[in-house]
């Protein structure tokens, strides 16, 4: 099973009003955007994966990637996972296709990611992911009504200059639903974004003082208290709190989830396979286990990306509540979700059912892909050669064939 056929596109779905995102200070998102590859194997099947993109930042990817996939054995996953690496060396940072593969995998053997790794149950509980700082009786407000929709797991932000005012964040709501929920919250302190506003800079200090916080108002985790690699901050913030420390969403590859674990940092591990690659997120949840840890990824890029950690969640033998993006009225399942046939909702328990579907489990709108899509990038091995005689003439390109095949 070969790769015979990439398509890129770039996707661009509007949002109902500004999304102010807790990560990116002041910045008003309008648009939930990404970059969709489709590949097609020689014997038909057909594999999807997406990645988080501010604009068309990836134009020139699909050149890159045509060089390296065209012809590649899909089965092949470790000359796969490798390719990937290589190529961002020369570009983007290329993990996100890797699921598309997976994809392909999935439905060559018809079944769902999950089970294709172990898991047994596609069904999982949901935590209710906020993604704005809000004054906190509105928030109080906002989370019980996701009471009422079924959740029993929030997670809030907090991203002030002011220490007092994060704290005031998390004992108002504390008070609010008293102990009907279990309530986490992520300081987006891991990989600090300064393109509009200046965001408040924690050190172990202060991380220490909120964690003591998180004690008093019950607080299941804090995510992200310190820098994505202030390895030896989280462990002693870890040594010096009962409050479960969390982290690892953006953290790229093995090696550096290594350097948590040994460094013991984090109590619960948070990779996105999107960032990670799907291999590193299941090698990460394995380790996170036998060393009597926690595992539960992170979710929050868009629709696809969501589908994918829901497989990788869905694999884990001890399965913790799971991300689920909700901040209406901007970023809820129809935006979120928008170039899918169907979108991921909770059922009245706050639980997801992941279809059985075979592969990531999820199938493509095509009339929304025409609408919020456009694609860029189309390539297969008759096209590539074509583009290799134009650009380099025949006796070159016939050289380079030849030097290629012989590895």
């Amino acid at each position: 099973m070969k790769v015979e056929r990439i398509e890129l596109y770039h996707i661009s779905i509007p949002l109902p009003e500004d999304f102010y995102p807790s990560w990116i200070p002041g910045y008003p998102q309008r648009f939930n955007r990404s970059t969709l590859i489709k590949i097609t194997t020689d014997d038909g099947l057909v594999g999807y994966s997406a990645g988080m993109a501010m604009e068309e930042e990836r134009e020139g990817l699909g050149t890159l990637l045509g060089q390296y996939l065209i012809g590649q054995d899909v089965e092949k996953m470790e000359e796969v996972r490798h390719l990937l690496r290589e190529a961002s060396y020369l570009g983007w940072r290329n993990s996100w296709i890797e699921a598309a593969f997976w994809d392909l995998l999935g439905k060559k053997e018809n079944k769902p990611l999950y089970k294709l790794l172990g898991g047994k149950e596609g069904r999982l509980q949901a935590y209710c992911s906020t993604g704005e700082v809000h004054e906190p009786a509105r928030r109080a407000e906002e989370v019980l009504a996701a009471r009422e929709m079924g959740f029993k797991v929030v997670k809030l932000r907090v991203h002030d200059h002011d220490p007092q005012k994060d704290i005031e964040q998390i004992r108002v709501v504390r008070e609010a639903v008293g102990d009907s929920m279990i309530l986490g919250v992520d300081a987006n302190q891991g990989w600090p974004v300064t393109i509009i506003e200046k965001p408040p800079i924690w050190d172990l200090e202060r991380a220490l003082e909120f964690a003591r916080a998180c004690e008093e108002y019950d607080m299941a985790w804090l995510e992200e208290p310190l820098d994505m690699y202030a390895f030896d901050e989280m462990a002693a913030l870890r040594r010096q709190t009962k409050t479960a420390i969390a982290g690892g969403e953006l953290t790229p590859g093995w090696h550096e989830h290594k350097i948590l674990f040994e460094k013991e940092s984090l109590d619960i591990y948070q990779p996105d396979s999107t960032f990670s690659g799907v291999d590193t997120a299941v090698k990460v949840m394995q380790e996170a286990l036998g060393r009597g840890l926690e595992f539960s990824p992170h979710t929050w890029t868009n629709g696809i990306g969501l589908a994918i950690n829901l497989q990788v969640a869905a694999a884990c033998p001890k399965k913790k509540a799971v991300e689920f993006p909700y901040e209406p009225p901007a970023w809820i399942p129809q935006y979120r979700d928008g170039i899918m046939t169907e979108h991921f909702n909770i059922d009245k328990e706050g639980y997801i059912t992941l279809p059985d579907k075979p592969g990531l489990g999820f199938e493509i709108d095509e009339k929304a892909l025409s609408r919020y899509g456009r694609k860029f990038f189309d390539m297969t091995p008759r096209g590539l050669a074509v583009k290799t005689i134009r650009q380099r003439g025949l006796f070159s390109a016939l050289k380079l064939a030849k030097k290629k095949k012989q590895g």
